[in-house]
């Protein structure tokens, strides 16, 4: 089977199962890049814990959480885990909207994305999983995001070997698929649903799992 069909097949799979994720929840492009940054390394309760701190207060835009200090900031968002440290990559990324472009988020996300990608991997804290996050889920521009569970879960199926890194698995997926920011995002979603449910880091759950079989690998729980 041609790679982009196997690629095609293993989304259709997970979508009759899963279907629609809706993913990525939040209420405006800042409020989704806020949590990109929060989700690191953490579950995402923690990160909705923190969020709502900060909607509940109403500080939820970028002019009111840059007016926070350090301190405040780290406090409101304690539930996501790392708070100091998160605090200050928001802060990083507060200063490069505010510093070049004068606070407005909107104008900054209709860069294109390899240019929006750039700006955001040159903030300190953001690496290419958060850039390429925001730059799909809050600037709605097709690049194909990579994680843990894209990892491991392409490893499992053959699909891809041990030594593929970040950029190649990404290629794999955009080289093959349809340049379309919907089924990236919802290709990406429904990877981690199938890694949550079924394909665990620890002991895969193959029994009912949608990609049992897949690609002729038999599960080896």
């Amino acid at each position: 089977m041609h790679t982009g069909e196997l690629l095609q097949e293993f989304y259709n799979r997970l979508y009759r199962y899963f279907g629609s994720r809706n993913w990525w929840p939040g209420d405006t492009p800042f409020e989704i890049m806020v949590g990109a940054i929060l989700t690191q390394n953490t579950n995402w309760k923690n990160v909705e814990r923190a969020i709502a701190n900060l909607k509940t207060e109403g500080l939820l835009t970028i002019t009111a959480m840059s007016a926070l200090s350090r301190e405040q900031l780290a406090e409101y968002i304690r539930p996501a885990g790392y708070y100091n440290i998160k605090a200050d990559r928001l802060r990083n990324f507060f200063a490069l909207i505010n510093g070049q472009w004068d606070g407005d988020l909107d104008l900054f996300l209709r860069q294109p994305a390899t240019v929006l990608r750039e700006e955001l991997l040159s903030v300190k804290g953001i690496g290419p999983e958060t850039a390429d996050s925001m730059v799909l889920y809050a600037a709605g521009k097709p690049v194909f995001v990579v994680d843990a569970y894209t990892h491991r879960i392409l490893i499992r199926h053959e699909i891809i070997d041990e030594f593929y890194d970040y950029y190649m698995i990404q290629e794999l997926f955009m080289d093959n698929l349809e340049e379309d920011s919907a089924l990236f995002n919802e290709y990406h979603a429904l990877i981690v649903q199938v890694g949550k449910e079924f394909c665990k880091k620890s002991r895969p759950v193959c029994e009912g799992c949608p990609l049992a079989g897949f690609n002729g690998i038999k599960c080896a729980n």
